[in-house]
C-alpha cells in the first residue's frame, strides 16, 4: 500500500435507468432511484478513489456504510457522487460521500473500507465451503 493522501476525491455521474428503480430492484414499489443502487454507486466511488494507492495483489473491501437517502430521484435524471478520504487508520480507510441529483443532495454516507490481500481474502472465504 502506498501512502494514502487525506482529502483525495473521486467523482462519478450516472443516469438513472429503469433497472435502477426501487420497484425493479425489490427495495420498494415506487418508481424512483433505489437506495441500494445509490449505496452501490457510493461504494464504487470510494473503492475507485482508493485504487490508486493499492499495490499489486491488494484490493479493498467495504466493511461499514452509514447512509441517509434524503430525496427521491426520477428515472432519466443524473446522479453525481463524490467520495472523499477523511481518515486513514493503518489499513482502514474512511470516506465521506455525498450524492446529488440535478436538484438536491439526495444522500450522504460515511463509509469504511479495509485494504486486504485479494488472494488471501478470497481463499479464506472459500474455506467456508
Amino acid at each position: 500500500m502506498k501512502e494514502i493522501q487525506l482529502n483525495t476525491t473521486y467523482e462519478e455521474t450516472i443516469e438513472v435507468k429503469e433497472s435502477m428503480l426501487a420497484c425493479n430492484v425489490g427495495s420498494g414499489i415506487v418508481s424512483v432511484y433505489a437506495t441500494p443502487m445509490m449505496i452501490a454507486l457510493m461504494e464504487h466511488a470510494a473503492a475507485t478513489c482508493l485504487n490508486k494507492f493499492l499495490d499489486e495483489g491488494e484490493t479493498s473491501v467495504g466493511v461499514m456504510m452509514n447512509t441517509t437517502h434524503d430525496a427521491a430521484t426520477p428515472c432519466g435524471m443524473n446522479v453525481h457522487v463524490c467520495a472523499k478520504i477523511i481518515e486513514v487508520d493503518r489499513k482502514k480507510i474512511s470516506f465521506e460521500i455525498i450524492a446529488n441529483d440535478e436538484k438536491d443532495i439526495i444522500g450522504k454516507a460515511i463509509h469504511n473500507r479495509f485494504i486486504v490481500q485479494k488472494e488471501k481474502f478470497e481463499a479464506k472465504a472459500q474455506a467456508k465451503l
